[in-house]
């Protein structure tokens, strides 16, 4: 496992508009991830269909795009240990109500289609959706506290 893997982390309009985004900040940071790339954006329906496009032929895509564009996002990417698999631990299940109390969605919303974040759910993916959101690649740089985090 490496310690420079990232993750993709994306707070949805629902999170955004509800205050969210430094809390969720604040969860990954505080475990022991770092920032590496941050924007606030408002997506266009184009580069949604492009992020979501391994579900392109569900039923609900319309409205999630729809929904996806009807505000800003905070677009992020955390490095550490073992990111993607911790980071999909830190959001909980998809459907909020199946999501432990300590979780991102078990402690911040109720339903699917209001779940306030996406989280790359593959190492693979990771790369892809880092490349979408950040063309211009993301810092580098070495935390003081790395020392402290890591043996």
């Amino acid at each position: 496992m490496s310690t420079t893997e990232r993750t993709y982390i994306m707070v949805k309009p629902d999170g955004v508009q509800r205050g969210l985004v430094g809390k969720i900040i604040t969860r990954f940071e505080e475990r022991g991830y770092k920032i590496v790339a941050l924007k606030f954006v408002q997506p266009t329906e184009e580069h949604l269909q492009k992020h979501y496009a391994d579900l392109a032929n569900k039923p609900f895509f319309p409205g999630l795009i729809k929904y996806m564009a009807s505000g800003p996002v905070a677009a992020i990417v955390f490095e550490g240990l073992d990111a993607v698999k911790t980071g999909r631990a830190m959001l909980g299940a998809t459907n909020p109500l199946a999501s432990p109390i300590g979780s991102i969605r078990g402690d911040f919303c109720l339903a699917v289609g209001r779940n306030i974040i996406h989280g790359s759910d593959s190492v693979e993916s990771a790369k892809k959706e880092i490349a979408l959101w950040f063309p211009q690649g993301v810092t580098s740089w070495t935390s003081v506290f790395e020392n402290w985090i890591y043996e």
